[in-house]
């Protein structure tokens, strides 16, 4: 695999979509792009929330896709547009310092994540000024990563723009830290599949360090992605990070009840390499020492001898300090769970034993029992939309992405694709108005897409 990102001689005028953002950009600004970039979305097959906890995750792209064409410029300012007539223009000086206002997550506040990673990672340099317009494909607050294309998309153009080159690890490990300017503690794996993707595989996705290996899907099934239609933005709610300080606040007490020192550690996965243990040994663990009802404020500092004040200034987020009570037991089994599912659906996947389609798929329902039960990340609609799946063929299905709301992925056999994507449209689509307009770009077939490029006019 190539170390940098790619960069394309491209017939502009023979792709429609290019040929358009063309067209939009030189009637906006007067003169032609100088080039263009593009991050895919992802889909998530399995391994849900437990990236931020240090567990390897399976990804794989998918051909939508955040695409911008760039003219860069001595202005000292970046000009941003959108495609999408509901995204409102943009204009900020990049020769101060990038405020993102994570209290209010509009589109552009996500683009500059990425333009403030790359800056500061050149010594806080002064930037070239850019002209730009983004065109995006991926259904927003869906679970398919569209925010972390974004930002992947414009760390991508800010290092072209001003002539720097960084591999693709480097450009997942700088987008994945500072997208949590906006707010969202995620763990790395939408900006890692974003970059590290590559046509026709998925993908295992390991942290520290961050490394991808290819994952050959089974021949005879596809993967179906199906939107159940209620958006979810992680930055503009604090679901998610509840979620991840859970699972820190998990760690610090498992930590403590083995006598390891819970300063030193963040995440589940830690624990596990610190104890030398098993995913099994470690769900034991959780059965043994987190009790299943919600721990309060108070019972995790007696526990953990610490104040108030440094419960909330050391274990929560900026918009969690309202939370009063924790499910500490249920999304630390998720998680030790989840990470045990990952390595097995990997395993079937390298073995490709005779009724690989049908293991594959069990493991997506047990993951996404897992998460609708101990995660308790699903929604009324999700449940829906995936037992619907199950009814209309589909061997396997599970939400994916953030969850309270979004996508499912299913694994269909191929021989069943066009009848199951009948039974959806007619059992969840059609019968509500709202979603039948939604429809053809919420039911979907996908193939493991390529990670993000430049492309250039020739």
């Amino acid at each position: 695999m190539a170390t940098n990102p790619p960069k394309l001689k491209t017939a502009i005028s023979a792709d429609e979509r290019l040929k358009n953002l063309k067209n939009i950009f030189e009637s906006k600004y007067g003169e032609s792009p100088l080039f263009y970039a593009c991050a895919p979305g992802r889909v998530n097959l399995i391994g849900e929330h437990i990236d931020y906890c240090g567990y390897s995750v399976l990804p794989m792209a998918i051909e939508q896709s955040i695409l911008a064409a760039v003219s860069v410029n001595t202005s000292e300012t970046i000009r941003l547009a959108n495609t999408n007539p509901d995204y409102t223009d943009f204009t900020v000086s990049c020769s101060e310092d990038i405020t993102i206002d994570r209290d209010n997550p509009k589109w552009y506040y996500y683009f500059l994540c990425g333009v403030k990673g790359i800056q500061e990672t050149l010594g806080n340099a002064r930037l070239s000024g850019m002209s730009c317009v983004v065109d995006g494909t991926i259904p927003p607050s869906s679970g398919l990563s569209s925010s972390s294309a974004l930002v992947c998309c414009s760390g991508l153009v800010t290092m072209e723009a001003n002539q720097k080159s960084l591999s693709k690890v480097a450009l997942a490990e700088i987008c994945a830290k500072c997208e949590r300017y906006i707010g969202t503690e995620g763990g790395g794996m939408d900006q890692s599949i974003s970059f590290l993707a590559e046509r026709g595989t998925a993908k295992l996705i390991e942290f520290q360090p961050l490394r991808a290996t290819d994952v050959k899907l089974p021949d005879g099934a596809v993967f179906v992605i199906s939107n159940c239609c209620v958006e979810m933005n992680k930055a503009a709610s604090s679901h998610f990070n509840i979620r991840v300080v859970e699972c820190r606040i998990a760690t610090k007490m498992l930590a403590h009840a083995r006598r390891l020192d819970p300063s030193r550690l963040l995440k589940l996965a830690q624990v596990q390499t610190e104890l030398k243990a098993s995913l099994e040994d470690m769900l034991a663990l959780v059965n043994e020492v987190l009790h299943p009802e919600p721990y309060s404020r108070e019972e995790i500092c007696k526990a953990l001898g610490i104040s108030s004040e440094q419960f909330s200034t050391d274990l929560l987020s900026a918009n969690t300090q309202h939370v009063t009570h924790f499910r500490l037991h249920q999304r630390a089994k998720h998680v030790y769970g989840e990470a045990a599912r990952v390595l097995r659906f990997k395993s079937v996947c390298d073995s490709e034993p005779a009724d690989s389609i049908q293991l594959l798929g069990e493991l997506m329902n047990q993951s996404h029992a897992s998460c609708r039960d101990l995660y308790e990340c699903s929604c009324p609609e999700l449940d829906q939309l995936v037992d619907i799946c199950l009814k209309s063929g589909a061997v396997g299905s599970r939400l994916t992405g953030a969850g309270w709301g979004g996508c499912a992925v299913s694994m269909v056999p191929s021989e069943k694709v066009e009848s199951f994507l009948r039974a959806v449209r007619d059992a969840y689509y059609l019968p509500d108005p709202r979603r039948a307009a939604m429809e053809k770009q919420s039911l979907f077939v996908t193939k493991p897409g390529g990670g993000a490029a430049i492309f250039l006019e020739g």
